[in-house]
């Protein structure tokens, strides 16, 4: 959804009308209002993978969907479509087999959705060159970087400190899971919180399942450790100055750490979510090939974490090194390039018109 976004925002004042097309039930629907983009729904449903019972039911949706679809491209009538993936995408492809469009791969890897969704796609923009080759039709390809948030950008180190009241005596720590939080990285940290805090300062973004849990635990700190520790739900604006204050980061590896870590220049130690798709164990692995990165199986969090964060912080070449790598993967434009490839389609789309 945010990389999604963040291209609109490149291309916005180019464009005369935008329909934003999501899942029914989806979590985009209250942010994309928010926006003020027009958006609608369609049913859509998985079925690679989906178990015997449940088959039926998702093949339904999806032939709902491709119908509901038909609906929208004759009403909207799009010269057209930018996909960023999932299932959700499949019916539209369908429906929209005749209008041009762009395809955004965020992973380094193309889940099988990507994949089909290839087919149909005019052009493919690519995070990263590693991913070129997943796909058949190179004439089709483009890597451009991740697009990132046109609000999240880098702030001077001095300046994010002050804004989440942080010391410049001691490192910091970001910890995060995504948008949900992760529990593993959150109850292996409550495991070594004491001993952390007594050499770093920390910013732990919980996720909301968590907090209550965690806001718990903090009551059992040392009064004194408590300055070090800053423990969030979730943030917003605040991002920003979340990564630009950090020395390292601990999260997930989900698409957008392929873009908001270079963005930033801050190295990590990454822990793939172990219970989906292999997605996230191959960006990790890709970042750690660049040297910009150290991956922590899931599995290894209560063992090794805090073993980790302490060969790091008591080798500062070591962390530079890791940072350095980082910056050097940073592909700035990402989002203005894909809207170029969305431009040039529509452009061939209206001249087509014009000529029939």
């Amino acid at each position: 959804m945010y990389p999604a976004l963040a291209i609109l925002q490149a291309i916005e004042n180019r464009i005369e009308q935008t329909l934003w097309v999501g899942g029914q039930g989806g979590m985009e629907f209250d942010l994309i209002s928010r926006l003020g983009i027009p958006f609608t729904a369609i049913p859509a449903a998985g079925v690679h993978g989906v178990g015997i019972s449940h088959l039926p039911a998702n093949l339904w949706k999806l032939f709902k969907g491709i119908s509901e679809s038909r609906k929208i491209i004759r009403k909207f009538n799009p010269d057209v479509i930018l996909y960023s993936g999932g299932y959700v995408a499949a019916p539209m492809a369908i429906a929209a087999r005749n209008v041009p469009s762009v395809l955004f791969v965020p992973d380094i890897e193309p889940g099988l959705a990507l994949k089909f969704l290839a087919r149909f796609a005019s052009k493919i923009a690519l995070t990263s060159q590693a991913s070129q080759m997943f796909f058949n039709n190179q004439s089709k390809l483009l890597v451009t970087g991740y697009p990132t948030r046109s609000d999240l950008k880098p702030i001077s180190k001095n300046e994010a400190l002050a804004k989440l009241n942080l010391s410049n005596h001691l490192p910091v720590i970001f910890f995060f899971g995504g948008s949900k939080g992760a529990r593993s990285i959150n109850r292996a940290l409550a495991k070594y919180l004491p001993d952390l805090l007594k050499k770093c300062q920390i910013i732990h973004i919980t996720g909301q399942l968590d907090w209550n849990e965690i806001k718990e635990n903090t009551k059992n700190l040392e009064i004194g450790l408590l300055p070090n520790y800053h423990v969030f739900p979730y943030l917003h604006e605040e991002m920003a100055a979340a990564f630009s204050s950090a020395d390292l980061v601990v999260s997930r590896a989900g698409a957008s750490t392929l873009g908001e870590l270079p963005l930033f220049g801050t190295p990590a130690i990454l822990v793939p979510y172990p219970y989906a798709w292999r997605y996230q164990k191959v960006n990790a692995q890709y970042l750690v090939d660049q040297g910009a990165a150290i991956l922590l199986n899931d599995e290894e969090l209560e063992t090794e974490l805090l073993n980790e964060i302490e060969k790091l912080l008591e080798n500062p070449e070591k962390l530079m090194a890791l940072k350095t790598a980082m910056k050097k993967l940073y592909q700035p434009g990402a989002a203005i390039k894909i809207g170029e490839l969305i431009m040039t389609s529509s452009a061939q789309r209206n001249s087509e018109r014009g000529m029939a």
